[in-house]
């Protein structure tokens, strides 16, 4: 039995591995999470059920991360470490594949501001996970801001863990730009119902929602205590006099989603606006490497497990599995990317949040780089890319190697932001692991 391997266990995972397994093909599901479901299934009483449990030929391979990709023969190569991230005896292992599916999603965005770097600045995934996972609310008053419609649910998910909501700030005039995509709206008619439950929600327990919002400054000693909000135009420049200060504990900031793209980049898959470019299939530009979820545009789960099922369809299809056209899958698919497109044009990062950092905000948290240093870095030196940017500035050469700060510190130096996603290295290893002799993957964890 030839066999499928998809990296990512959300919704876009899930449905490639479903779908490749239901053609015949053996799949191994590889996920750093100890369970299925990703961000968007966390916890979720829904994977109890039935639709969730994996077909008998997917093996999974869970608390697994792929350091490392690389080309071998017609295909790929995956070096894999097994067990928990913090855990001194992790196992090393590889797996070759030629029908490889990446599904390992995207992680928040959130922009620097003077006091961002406090305890008690949370990223609005992070909130979400601490209260659908472990039911723990990040504050007692929290304040939420940024763009996009994930402020809304995680709102909900606060309020139901106890959390007082002082409001939710969105930086966009997000009704007009909806207005301006009425096909978007049409496409999306399930998602608008979902979104106006959750408005519903927050008028019930009358959270104030703002529009050309958002948190400027946080302050505290020790932790937060307060922010400083403002209204902004429509490029996101600071309206001045419009300034205010609430008293919280917490702030949930969440700019939209950064995809994962450090396997992607390693496979030499084309990239388009910042996303894996894909064809009707999910095929990328390398030959036997699919790609489905968020690593190929943001529009929300339902999409993604479309776009999963085509995925997975297609990898058993390269391996010479027969398989009919997933004609409800391909149309889901069309109709998701009209919402993604209408999404992104509503919901847009602007250029005037370069404006917000004062000279002495961090940008870059690990190495500690301020927004004075890294513009004196680019004036002083010639910056010719991320390279060249990393090495005169630090920004981006810490521990978490610019997943946070990459690109925000490539925007704020006029540089490409894709150079941040090409590190040989696909996440944090020991210098003892490097050494380890790895055994190939034959199955049964």
């Amino acid at each position: 039995m030839k066999e499928v391997v998809v990296v990512g266990a959300g919704p876009a995972g899930m449905a490639a591995a479903d779908a490749a397994a239901k053609a015949g093909c053996r799949v191994l599901l590889i996920d750093s999470a100890a369970r299925l479901g990703g961000q968007y299934h966390r916890q979720d009483s829904l994977l109890d059920k039935e639709k969730f449990t994996p077909h008998r030929n997917v093996e999974r391979l869970t608390e697994t991360t792929v350091t490392a990709l690389e080309p071998v023969g017609p295909g790929h190569r995956l070096h894999l470490r097994t067990g928990p991230a913090d855990g001194p005896q992790r196992t090393a292992r590889y797996v070759d594949t030629a029908a490889l599916v990446l599904a390992t999603g995207a992680h928040d965005r959130a922009l620097p501001f003077p006091g961002w770097d406090l305890p008690g600045v949370y990223t609005a995934g992070a909130a979400q996970a601490l209260a659908k996972g472990q039911r723990v609310a990040v504050g007692k008053r929290v304040l939420l801001a940024g763009t996009g419609p994930f402020l809304l649910p995680v709102a909900a998910s606060l309020l139901d863990v106890g959390a007082r909501i002082a409001g939710v700030l969105e930086a966009n005039g997000a009704v007009a730009g909806w207005l301006r995509t009425p096909s978007a709206v049409f496409a999306g008619r399930r998602k608008t119902a979902e979104l106006a439950g959750y408005l519903r929600t927050l008028a019930a327990h009358r959270v104030p929602y703002r529009a050309r919002s958002t948190v400027l400054a946080a302050h505290g000693r020790d932790r937060v205590e307060a922010v400083t909000t403002a209204r902004l135009d429509h490029g996101w420049r600071v309206r001045r006099g419009t300034e205010r200060r609430v008293e919280v504990d917490a702030v949930c900031a969440g700019f939209g989603f950064v995809p994962q793209l450090e396997l992607a980049v390693s496979a030499g898959c084309v990239l388009a606006d910042g996303f894996v470019a894909v064809n009707t299939a999910q095929a990328t530009s390398v030959p036997g490497v699919f790609a489905a979820g968020e690593l190929t545009g943001v529009g929300g789960a339902d999409l993604a497990a479309a776009e999963g099922t085509v995925a997975g369809l297609a990898a058993a299809c390269s391996l010479g599995a027969p398989v009919d056209v997933p004609r409800r899958a391909l149309r889901r698919v069309r109709a998701g990317r009209v919402f993604a497109e209408g999404l992104g044009r509503a919901y847009p990062v602007r250029a005037g949040w370069r404006t917000w950092p004062d000279d002495e905000t961090l940008v870059c948290r690990c190495e500690e780089v301020t927004c004075r240093e890294l513009r004196e870095s680019v004036e002083r030196r010639d910056v010719l890319g991320v390279r060249s940017l990393k090495l005169v500035s630090r920004a981006g050469l810490g521990m978490c190697q610019g997943r946070i700060c990459g690109r925000n510190v490539a925007e704020l130096a006029g540089v490409p932001s894709d150079g941040f996603a090409r590190r040989p290295l696909a996440a944090p290893i020991r210098l003892g692991e490097l050494s380890d002799v790895e055994s190939p993957w034959e199955g049964k964890a």
